[in-house]
């Protein structure tokens, strides 16, 4: 099909390579050359035409276009069957509840994490257990990256432009991991979100780095959620006391325990909301009592609801190990979650 976007005509890879670079459109890492024939592929995949309009960017009203995704994707190392995911997650990122703009330009440095459920993980080899938070494989890694990508070449969010990031994270060059459903007995995330469990999904959340925690020493549920319960209060002392959308990770280990107690999702989420709570007082104890005044007794949780934890069975099948990651911005910027091939305004 008929693409718009300028074409040029380079000699040989490392070409290409010093002029997008020389121009600002990467990431620091190499990219792939996005040749006609690549966007074509990742178009035609998702079956969408170039000029497809996938939303408009809520504050500076920029469109979004099939074309300008896919000519990213291929950049970061996308095949055609990861192109799907792309699209989706940035229907989600367009959504006006998820606060696009604000995630990308703030100073809280946080990145745009990508939950993927469902088929498509099988499909694409999505790793979901060892080094989930990390490269665990080619589609995530480059599914995340193509993220990062349309945001610099098409909303500019690049460093000391649009991202004025403090200090950002290592989420900002991919953030994306897979839920281990069949590890599990557990519903996934996007069922519980409404996602019919024969369905692909993904869920968006503009979220902080991952914190990790350890808890080897025992097989209680409520000793081991303790451990969690800690680390949200831990981020709540330490960096922002508003509630939202946490995302607890909780690999194999844990999750045999919890589920041989016959525990469930909801009673993990149901606990969490009841533990991980502070009073404004506690912040003397981080340096931060100027800000305390006669709000020493007032209570906050690190939910609103329980429904407001996202938690994802995902992780190596040995040890005691979990993860927290936190929101961005307490319920101003909330998760999306869109199944994909689902056209949300049609």
């Amino acid at each position: 099909m008929a693409l718009t976007s300028r074409h040029y005509e380079l000699d040989c890879w490392s070409d290409a390579q010093e002029f997008y670079h020389s121009r600002g459109w990467t990431d620091g890492f190499p990219v792939v050359p996005p040749t006609p024939a690549a966007v074509n592929a990742c178009l035609e995949w998702a079956n969408l035409q170039a000029d497809a309009l996938i939303g408009i960017e809520p504050v500076r009203e920029r469109p979004i276009t099939a074309e300008k995704l896919a000519i990213n994707a291929v950049m970061a190392g996308c095949l055609p069957v990861h192109f799907p995911a792309v699209v989706t997650a940035w229907t989600g990122m367009l959504q006006p509840e998820f606060l696009l703009h604000g995630a990308t330009a703030s100073t809280g440095g946080c990145a745009v994490l990508l939950i993927l459920n469902g088929p498509i993980r099988k499909e694409i080899n999505a790793g979901c257990e060892f080094n989930v938070l990390g490269s665990s494989d080619r589609a995530t890694s480059v599914i995340g990256r193509a993220i990062r990508l349309g945001l610099i070449n098409i909303l500019e969010v690049s460093p000391g432009a649009i991202d004025r990031s403090t200090l950002g994270h290592p989420g900002k060059i991919s953030y994306c991991i897979a839920e281990d459903e069949e590890g599990s007995s557990w519903q996934s995330l996007a069922e519980l979100r409404g996602i019919p469990r024969a369905a692909s999904a993904v869920t968006v959340l503009a979220a902080g780095a991952p914190r990790q925690i350890m808890n080897e020493w025992t097989t209680v549920p409520e000793e081991i959620l303790d451990t969690y319960a800690a680390e949200m209060r831990a981020n709540m002392r330490n960096y922002l006391i508003w509630s939202g959308n946490y995302v607890v990770v909780i690999p194999k280990q844990h999750c045999d325990h919890l589920q041989n107690a016959g525990w469930s999702k909801a009673d993990v989420a149901e606990y969490l909301f009841r533990k991980a709570r502070i009073t404004r007082a506690e912040w003397a104890s981080v340096g931060k009592g100027s800000v305390i005044r006669d709000k020493g007794d007032v209570e906050y949780s690190a939910l609103p609801s329980p429904a407001h934890l996202l938690v994802v069975a995902a992780g190596g099948p040995a040890g005691g190990f979990g993860a927290i990651i936190p929101p961005w911005l307490g319920t101003k910027s909330q998760a999306v979650t869109i199944g994909i091939g689902v056209c949300i305004d049609c």
